[in-house]
């Protein structure tokens, strides 16, 4: 079962290196029209940091075998799974943005809706893009949360000495 988790932990973590790859890319502050992001970077950089070094604790408990390092992982994986929660609470209303809410070319207000502008002709202004987080595929966010949690359910049960050593 150790070395189950170990492989859903690298999983997990490459779905995540792709989803920070999105956002750095999307993530481009000169753009005119584009929105901030609703993921802070310190919150980012943390949920990379402790998952980069929970693996590490992970691959030196399977390579030392001492108990105590199982228990260290579980307490970053803890850390790692609420910043992860507190990403995916900020990125649902971002994803449920409707895509004709957005990058619309605004000619006018017609009771109060924006009205699109006829082609080739030049809008008063552009409405917000999407944030960053947009970007993200709906099956990669959702693979990566249930990879997520099946490495913490593996790596507690590993830690408890369930499924032998």
């Amino acid at each position: 079962m150790r070395f189950v988790a170990l492989i859903v932990w690298f999983i997990t973590a490459l779905w995540g290196l792709y989803m920070l790859a999105v956002w750095l890319i999307e993530n481009d502050a000169t753009r005119p029209g584009n929105s901030a992001s609703r993921l802070p970077l310190p919150v980012i950089l943390a949920h990379v940091t402790f998952a980069v070094s929970g693996l590490v604790v992970w691959v030196a408990y399977l390579l030392l075998d001492r108990p105590a390092l199982a228990w260290v992982a579980v307490g970053i994986l803890v850390a790692i799974a609420l910043l992860g929660f507190t990403m995916f609470a900020r990125w649902i209303p971002v994803y449920r943005m409707a895509d004709d809410e957005i990058s619309v070319p605004v000619a006018a207000m017609a009771g109060g809706a924006p009205v699109a502008a006829p082609e080739g002709a030049a809008g008063i202004g552009t409405l917000h893009e999407k944030p960053a987080e947009g970007s993200f595929p709906l099956v990669i966010v959702l693979a990566h949360g249930v990879f997520a949690v099946s490495t913490v359910v593996l790596v507690v049960l590993t830690a408890l000495g369930v499924g032998g050593s």
